[in-house]
């Protein structure tokens, strides 16, 4: 079974968030959800990016990886949204992940002028139609990094469709999400 970093979308360490980690702990898997706003929760997004801003990235970075230094090298690092970039700045920081996986989203390592490390395997999860999506994040994504998986879902608007907890969660796009996922890390060994 995995050992999971995952990292929360810009509405914070949500029950919604708790609720997907909490599947995957049903699975059998570890996971820690660091709280990147210190117990605060949005539930606009762009409320929530402002607050971020706000923080700034170093703080929230800082906080990622005084997570990260408690774990082993070879975890899997998930983010949500705003959380990609915490996951991937600590995947290119810490050598030894085991993979990673993105939800709505995808990260481009050129945004960190870098190469994806080699033999780490990865997959990303977007909505078709949501209003956050970034096509040249997908595409640097599907470019950058060796045998990378995006998977778009056709027909699906909201940007937080595999949360619960949020207005525009999908219920069989978030299900089709969490099995891919599940299946990714099954296959980690």
């Amino acid at each position: 079974m995995a050992e999971i970093l995952l990292f929360h979308h810009a509405g914070g360490l949500t029950p919604g968030v708790t609720a997907f980690a909490d599947r995957l702990r049903a699975a059998g898997h570890t996971v820690h959800t660091p709280d990147l706003f210190g117990g605060r929760t949005f539930a606009d997004v762009n409320d929530g990016v402002a607050y971020a801003q706000e923080l700034g990235n170093e703080a929230r970075l800082k906080i990622a990886s005084d997570a990260a230094e408690q774990l082993p090298a070879d975890i899997v690092y998930g983010g949500m949204s705003m959380g990609c970039g915490a996951a991937g700045q600590l995947l290119f920081d810490r050598p030894g992940a085991a993979g990673a996986f993105f939800l709505y989203g995808a990260i481009d390592p050129s945004w960190w002028d870098t190469t994806w490390p080699a033999g780490v395997p990865a997959q990303a999860h977007q909505a078709e139609d949501d209003p956050w999506r970034e096509i040249e994040a997908e595409e640097g994504f599907l470019a950058r990094v060796p045998g990378g998986e995006l998977f778009v879902y056709d027909g699906v608007g909201g940007h937080l469709f595999a949360d619960d907890d949020s207005p525009e969660y999908d219920e069989q796009a978030a299900a089709l999400a969490t099995e891919r996922i599940l299946a990714f890390l099954a296959a980690l060994g």
